[in-house]
């Protein structure tokens, strides 16, 4: 059998790029405390150095499972309105989180930047047990459509 994944060139690196730019929400995989993975939507941006970044709740399930593991995994991109889902490009990244909290460097920055994109989550930005998830990107696998397959590296995706 021939290897599937095809040699990463600039195209593939611009499509996931763009999926990353154009995501407002992701699927976020983390590894429970007893070792169960858990699958939850989240609110996604990039930093302004163009990091993934949520604002994030330590009420939450998925929080409480970065803080204790911080490795996880994303999907981003959606199906269009026609034709089959699976035909539609999507990326998936593998990161390790870290949190940016009220009052530590960066934090005003980054709600500035993150509001302008997410602009109701004013409504609880401010609220003590909000922090931020920087979900630094290790590696990504685009699905960039049937039969187009790409590993790209974290420089492949602007993340050096």
């Amino acid at each position: 059998m021939t290897n599937p994944i095809r040699p990463t060139d600039n195209e593939a690196r611009a499509l996931a790029q763009s999926l990353m730019v154009n995501a407002r929400f992701a699927a976020l995989g983390v590894v429970t405390d007893d070792g169960t993975p858990l699958v939850t939507r989240i609110a996604f941006g990039l930093c302004p150095q163009g990091r993934p970044v949520s604002l994030v709740s330590s009420l939450s399930m998925h929080t409480r499972a970065l803080q204790a593991n911080p490795a996880c995994s994303l999907l981003v991109g959606e199906p269009g309105d026609k034709g089959d889902p699976l035909t539609h490009p999507r990326l998936s990244l593998i990161c390790r989180a870290s949190f940016v909290r009220h009052g530590e460097d960066g934090y005003s920055e980054l709600a500035a930047h993150y509001l302008r994109d997410h602009p109701k989550s004013k409504l609880y930005i401010g609220f003590s047990d909000f922090a931020f998830a920087q979900l630094n990107v290790i590696e990504g696998h685009l699905n960039g459509g049937f039969g187009k397959a790409f590993h790209l590296t974290a420089e492949d995706l602007g993340q050096s």
